[in-house]
């Protein structure tokens, strides 16, 4: 991908609309019911008969959190008892021994992830635990490329905490921080100081954290140019491995916690367009490449090292450097990408806990991938990771003729590539530095389903 990237204001005005982020193709609103736990072990079984040495990836949802951060529109479940986590962890180990008994132990867990809510709202010893239990059921890897991290709130880190993860096997962590400014950080119900955060990026350096990841939203109620850029300027100064900037969505009738936030704070349109702007002149003045769909790197990090050498992908993670693995998710809400079929977890609490106590893999919904979905998946795939798509390699991977197969997608393609958002030359489509930041608007137009009523 081409390293430049140009902000043209107009074309953001013009393109960006709301679509899916691509961490996964089809997308989670064309998972139904009638994929459940029998297809979830079916395709396991196909996974160890077609690649038994093929490594695993496995994402923990942690749900809690101990205070509402009215922006967010994750599941999460606000609480201050230690116990609920603790009733949690003892049918997350549950799950842990039915899932693994899914794969051959052979099958090497060569990427770890602890996502939530707020993984750190479990104690010390409860984490220690977690991870000795995937250790006694799955077969983790201990080689020094293995990538082990998790999702950290540093407002609740104490002394020792970044050092004990160390220790029990973590080497990457991510921070939400969002916005420094404390104008922001009361509207979003988030009062985090830049001592409690740096101090927690200190000593991820100290105990030898391979990677730390910032979480950073623009568009948020009372944000100003000068606020966000010192929020952005004192990161920097810390050098953190990669930055992600989230655009915030204002939806509240989908997300409760977001109805205490006042529409009349949020910065309009153009204001919002000012601050991403912001963020990618600093961020990029500083050395950090933009990655994609909201990601910047240091030129030494894993992913932009995996993107020069073709290899990055997306999952329900972001961007990855893990492309060989069957992905498996536990806990409340999580998704499984196993072999050509995708499979989700209960979103409810109550329903995750009555398949776990009844010994059954918690199996929600979940899509079997059509031949078509695997190709548009990998056209997708290329152009989210690498920001082109090469046609003669597809074609050869597919056994098919591309402009016949996307004669549609290529139609739909056409204003952009008038726009100078999108360059063909010869056998490749790529993107131009004007349309880096619009990847997913170029991916739609290979999206079957976008635009199309979902299936339950």
């Amino acid at each position: 991908m081409d390293a430049a990237t140009r902000f043209d204001a107009d074309l953001l005005r013009r393109y960006d609309r709301p679509g899916p982020r691509y961490t996964s193709y089809p997308t989670a609103p064309q998972f139904n019911s009638a994929f459940g736990e029998a297809q979830l072990r079916a395709y396991a079984r196909q996974s160890n008969d077609a690649a038994s040495e093929r490594p695993l990836s496995l994402y923990v949802h942690i749900p809690y959190c101990r205070t509402p951060c009215f922006y967010c529109g994750c599941n999460r479940l606000i609480t201050r008892d230690p116990e609920k986590g603790a009733r949690y962890l003892e049918r997350l180990r549950h799950e842990i021994a039915l899932a693994a008994a899914l794969f051959e132990h052979r099958r090497e867990v060569v990427q770890l992830h602890l996502g939530g809510g707020t993984p750190n709202f479990l104690r010390g010893e409860e984490l220690e635990s977690l991870v000795a239990a995937v250790r006694g059921h799955f077969n983790l890897s201990s080689a020094p490329g293995r990538d082990f991290s998790i999702e950290l709130d540093p407002r609740f880190i104490a002394n020792g905490d970044i050092e004990h993860l160390a220790r029990i096997g973590f080497n990457r962590a991510s921070f939400g921080i969002q916005d420094f400014a404390p104008d922001v950080q009361q509207a979003i119900n988030r009062g985090q100081s830049v001592e409690q955060t740096l101090d927690a990026i200190a000593a991820c350096r100290q105990s030898s954290f391979r990677s730390v990841n910032v979480d950073l939203i623009y568009g948020l109620p009372r944000q100003t140019p000068a606020g966000f850029a010192n929020t952005l300027d004192t990161l920097i100064a810390v050098r953190p491995d990669r930055f992600a900037i989230y655009g915030y969505a204002h939806m509240p009738n989908l997300f409760k916690a977001q109805r205490q936030i006042d529409a009349r704070d949020l910065p309009d349109g153009e204001a919002k367009l000012r601050l991403l702007q912001l963020a990618i002149e600093r961020l990029t003045a500083a050395g950090y490449r933009y990655i994609g769909m909201d990601h910047f790197a240091l030129p030494e990090d894993e992913l932009s090292k995996a993107q020069d050498a073709g290899t990055l992908q997306r999952n329900f993670m972001g961007y990855t450097t893990h492309a060989e693995c069957d992905l498996l998710g536990l806990g409340v809400s999580a998704i499984s990408h196993v072999g050509h079929s995708f499979s989700q977890n209960a979103r409810d609490l109550s329903d995750w806990e009555a398949a776990i106590d009844q010994d059954r893999l918690p199996v929600w919904r979940g899509l079997e991938l059509s031949s078509d979905d695997v190709i548009r998946a990998d056209v997708i795939q290329q152009w989210m990771c690498l920001g082109y798509i090469d046609i003669g390699a597809v074609e050869r991977r597919h056994a098919i003729d591309f402009l016949s197969y996307f004669g549609e997608a290529l139609r739909r393609l056409s204003p952009l590539i008038s726009d100078g958002l999108v360059s063909v030359v010869g056998s490749f489509i790529s993107v131009t530095p004007r349309g880096r930041l619009l990847l997913r608007s170029v991916a739609t137009c290979f999206d079957r389903y976008f635009g199309t009523p979902t299936v339950n």
